[in-house]
């Protein structure tokens, strides 16, 4: 939507478990275990990072679309990816 104003998204740390984002206050962990397409991607291709509204993450060059819910409330959103290659 032209002219409306999103919050900043930033990875923060990258381990061997997961990525951490900073999304406004908020620190959140995504593991690759619940979150498997980020396991082989490069750290350029993580960090670049999208938040075209307040619950939605998009990384273009991973062509990856995240709920923000989904992140903090994993339970709820019981389908995962079972296979990321």
């Amino acid at each position: 939507m032209p002219g409306l104003t999103t919050s900043a998204v930033e990875v923060t740390h990258v381990s061997q478990n997961g990525l951490w984002l900073l999304l406004d206050d908020e620190e959140l962990l995504l593991t690759y275990e619940q979150f498997p397409w980020f396991r082989k991607a490069t750290i350029d291709q993580i960090s670049r990072v999208e938040r075209p509204t307040q619950n939605h993450l998009y990384w273009p060059e991973l062509d990856v679309d995240i709920s923000v819910e989904s992140i903090r409330k994993p339970s709820d959103f019981p389908l995962f990816a079972k296979n990321a290659g």
